[in-house]
């Protein structure tokens, strides 16, 4: 899709989107042009909700670049640790989560050592 038909694309969504806001359905949309990205989401969402979005998006680059980039396990690691936090954010880690997350942090300066050593 060329960056005019995004760009029209959005403004047909801005347009729709104020069509609900008549019926007092409030959407907020952070939009990308360049990128090619626009996320919608309701008034209600809450920034965890937000948080665990956003996250998938990285947790999908360290997937799709699994092995094959050398920054991948710096991407991967991380987003396990984050992935654990957002799930027990209005509760508590148990031991066990507390060790994993020791370990994906132990695998990070592993490899921060690595990258340092080439």
């Amino acid at each position: 899709m060329s960056g005019t038909q995004f760009s029209d694309f959005y403004e047909s969504l801005v347009k729709l989107a104020k069509s609900f806001e008549q019926k007092n359905m409030l959407l907020k949309i952070q939009p990308d042009l360049e990128a090619n990205i626009i996320r919608i989401h309701g008034e209600k969402t809450d920034s965890l909700a937000l948080a665990k979005m956003g996250l998938e998006g990285i947790s999908e680059l360290a997937y799709t670049a699994a092995e094959h980039h050398p920054y991948w396990n710096l991407a991967y690691n991380p987003s396990q640790i984050l992935k654990t936090v957002l799930e027990k954010w209005n509760g508590k880690l148990t031991k066990e989560e507390l060790d994993e997350i020791s370990w994906y942090a132990d695998e990070i300066k592993n490899v921060s050592r690595k990258l340092e050593e080439k």
